[in-house]
């Protein structure tokens, strides 16, 4: 059995579209859902990974997926070749283009939640956050937030997560994260929702999506 430490990434070329992600009989269940609510498949199939790395308003719930699994990038720039965390790429995207994705493989430690709120069951979220639990003997060990719909950016990590690390995956903890959550997010109102609607909806939202992955591990005990 190989330590939670080597488990093995894949890579999926810069230049390829989105629907190689579904073409993978390994891709997580996760990025599956992201990538198939309200994202068409025409989108999936033009849509090179590049070009959704350089402008993730296209799919937004997509790279809120890769966040929430720790995707890594390499970058072609002035220089040689550079792998870097995905969130770092984001914030600086002038650093170069995305040749190249890399996403853990999935690992039975690993939890995850998605909760989102749309007009109908087939629009874009107005709102969504997707979580990344990493669980070893009851304790949290790695857990990642990324919210869409609440920040200036299309998409990004929410650094509350930090405060599930080192202790059980707990209601309590759940409820305290979600209301750090709804203190950090940065929401801009529009014709779908006012900026309180939206900070309401993180919180809401974060919660929910983190009782998924309890569930999800009382349901593997």
């Amino acid at each position: 059995m190989k330590t939670r430490d080597h488990w093995e990434t894949w890579t999926l070329a810069g230049d390829v579209p989105l629907q190689a992600f579904l073409d993978r009989p390994d891709s997580p269940p996760l990025l599956r859902r992201a990538l198939t609510g309200a994202l068409p498949w025409q989108t999936r199939n033009e849509v090179a990974v590049h070009r959704l790395l350089a402008a993730p308003a296209i799919a937004p719930q997509a790279v809120a997926a890769l966040l929430a699994l720790g995707a890594t990038v390499t970058v072609e720039g002035p220089d040689k070749p550079n792998t870097v965390p995905l969130e770092d790429f984001l914030a600086q995207p002038a650093r170069g283009r995305a040749a190249a994705l890399h996403l853990p493989a999935a690992r039975p430690s690993l939890r995850w939640g998605y909760a989102q709120v749309a007009r109908t069951p087939t629009d874009a979220p107005i709102v969504a956050v997707i979580a990344v639990v990493e669980m070893e003997r009851g304790s949290v060990q790695q857990a990642r937030l990324a919210l869409t719909g609440v920040w200036p950016q299309p998409v990004r990590l929410a650094r509350a997560a930090a405060d599930l690390l080192g202790g059980p995956l707990s209601d309590a903890r759940i409820h305290a994260v979600a209301a750090a959550v709804e203190r950090e997010v940065a929401p801009k109102g529009d014709f779908l929702g006012s900026a309180e609607y939206r900070r309401a909806m993180a919180g809401v939202l974060t919660r929910r999506a983190l009782e998924q992955c309890l569930i999800e591990g009382k349901s593997n005990e």
